[in-house]
């Protein structure tokens, strides 16, 4: 089958594989689509230590079902289906306690770290437990498919946010998942959702799926800003979707007393934690991995117009096409969002 395989670091190719067969309580899914993940371009120059080539990379993805394996009975030859990017264990204490996301055993579709090799959806054919699978309505695209995972993730960092209606929140961050959780926390019913980013394009784009008001501003003036959105209240919830100093420090300046900052994004592995103003604001400090569960109303949300995908994905592209599109993520060309590349193509 053909895939793209990054071979060694800053080199992808495209290579003829066997195809896998599906064992019990696996299933092989035909590709249709595979969204490029920032994760992806991270770990094409090995950065992250997390995408060890041989690999093929890959876990945004939906297809059809080709074959099954023994003892699955979820999933038929020419299903519409996606899944998930996490395959958890099912038997550990955070799986039974349906935190899925934190099992003890997790590994990642298109990872390899040393201690296992997914091979993942940058490819014809790939194939995924059944467990972590999902069906898709008849009439659902597959490119917007390939955008569940990034908008399950969302979804979750939302989801563990103490949000009840009514809310204003703050999303630092107007990349894919800070676009994404923007419209998250308006669709949990957020009464006013402002967003904040140094890349004015990324705001408009921002402001055409739903920002209340877009803040093209760091630092102090974010802050002034916010104090004259919240007549000096400040939020009730802050939403960090990047991940550096700077960021996560304006998210706890911008959070009011008593008031909820998320942790979503992770670029940095450490930063410097304001300790005395957590302290002092009484703040709730919350921490978001992955995504647990929230694929089917990540499907419902979408299927209903609440959550738009489509205006974030730049291009769908062959998989032969795939190098280039890495590079240009790669090298941070400007206004370029989600690459989905497809085997059909």
């Amino acid at each position: 089958m053909k895939s793209l395989l990054l071979t060694e670091y800053n080199h992808l190719e495209i290579t003829d594989m066997p195809r896998p067969n599906a064992g019990p309580g696996e299933v092989l899914v035909r590709v249709e689509a595979c969204g490029i993940c920032g994760s992806d371009v991270h770990g094409l120059d090995g950065s992250t230590g997390r995408r060890i080539p041989p690999i093929v990379m890959g876990h945004e993805a939906a297809g059809t079902v080709e074959a099954v394996g023994e003892g699955v009975t979820r999933f038929a030859k020419g299903d519409r289906v996606t899944f998930d990017s996490t395959v958890y264990c099912g038997e550990c204490p955070y799986c039974k306690s349906g935190q899925i996301n934190l099992c003890d055993n997790r590994e990642v579709i298109g990872v390899s770290e040393g201690n296992y090799r997914r091979h993942g959806a940058f490819a014809e054919y790939v194939v995924i437990p059944d467990r972590i699978m999902y069906p898709l309505p008849a009439d659902f695209p597959f490119e917007e498919a390939a955008m569940l995972e990034a908008v399950s993730v969302a979804m979750h960092g939302v989801k563990v946010s103490p949000i009840v209606g009514g809310e204003t929140a703050l999303v630092i961050g107007a990349g894919m998942i800070g676009l994404l959780t923007l419209q998250a926390a308006k669709a949990a019913g957020c009464e006013r959702v402002f967003i904040s980013d140094v890349d004015e394009s990324r705001l408009n784009l921002a402001r055409q799926i739903g920002a209340d008001e877009i803040l093209h501003c760091s630092g102090a003036e974010l802050l002034t800003e916010i104090k004259r959105l919240t007549n000096g209240r400040s939020v009730d919830v802050a939403l960090e979707a990047v991940g550096l100093n700077q960021t996560v420090a304006s998210a706890i300046d911008c959070a009011r007393k008593g008031g909820t900052v998320t942790l979503i994004g992770n670029v940095s592995p450490e930063v410097t934690l304001p300790l005395q103003k957590v302290v002092v604001k009484q703040l709730k400090l919350q921490g978001s991995c992955a995504s647990s569960g929230e694929y089917p109303e990540a499907i419902e949300l979408i299927a209903a117009g609440k959550i738009k995908v489509k205006p974030l994905i730049t291009a769908v592209a062959s998989l032969e096409e795939g190098p280039r599109w890495f590079d240009r993520l790669h090298s941070r060309e400007p206004n370029l969002m989600k690459i989905v590349l497809s085997p059909r193509v």
